[in-house]
C-alpha cells in the first residue's frame, strides 16, 4: 500500500489551495466552487491553522442564518486539525478518517503543509490496491 506523499505525487494538482482567516467565507465559496473541492486549508504566516469546508459553512452560516460576505473564515472554520504525515499509509489514514467521521486530511511534514487528500483520494488509492492485489493473486492461482 502507498503512502500519503505517494498519493499527493499522484494528484493532477499539486498547489495547496488555502485561504486567510481574515478572508470572508464568501471568498472561500468562491475558491471551493472553482477548484470543485469540498475544502480549503486555513493558513496564516505559512502555518496551518485550520480547515474550512462546505460542512463548515452548513452547520455555520446557513444553519445559523449568517452572512457569508461579512463572517470571517476565523469565526466558523474547523481549529482542531486531524493531519496525516507523509510517511504515513494509506489503509490507516482511511481508518482514521472514517473513525473520525471527516473527509479532508491535510499532510503536514514538520509543520510545513505538503498537500490535501480528500477521502475520495483514499477511496480510489485502496480500490486500485486492492484491484492489483486480486490480479496478482489470480495469476498466482491460474500459472
Amino acid at each position: 500500500m502507498k503512502t500519503l506523499q505517494q498519493v499527493l505525487n499522484q494528484k493532477t494538482h499539486q498547489g495547496i489551495i488555502s485561504i486567510a482567516p481574515n478572508r470572508p467565507v464568501y471568498d472561500a465559496l468562491v475558491i471551493l466552487a472553482e477548484y470543485k473541492i469540498g475544502a480549503l486549508a486555513v493558513i496564516r504566516d505559512g502555518v496551518l491553522v485550520g480547515i474550512f469546508s462546505e460542512r463548515d459553512y452548513a452547520r455555520e452560516i446557513v444553519l445559523k442564518g449568517r452572512s457569508s460576505k461579512t463572517t470571517r473564515i476565523s469565526e466558523v472554520m474547523t481549529e482542531k486539525v486531524i493531519t496525516g504525515k507523509p510517511d504515513e499509509l494509506v489503509e490507516s489514514a482511511m481508518s482514521t478518517m472514517l473513525e473520525k467521521r471527516f473527509r479532508h486530511l491535510p499532510v503536514v511534514d514538520n509543520g510545513k503543509m505538503l498537500g490535501m487528500l480528500s477521502i475520495g483520494d483514499i477511496l480510489k488509492e485502496t480500490i486500485s490496491y486492492q484491484q492489483e492485489l486480486i490480479k496478482q493473486l489470480e495469476n498466482y492461482i491460474h500459472s
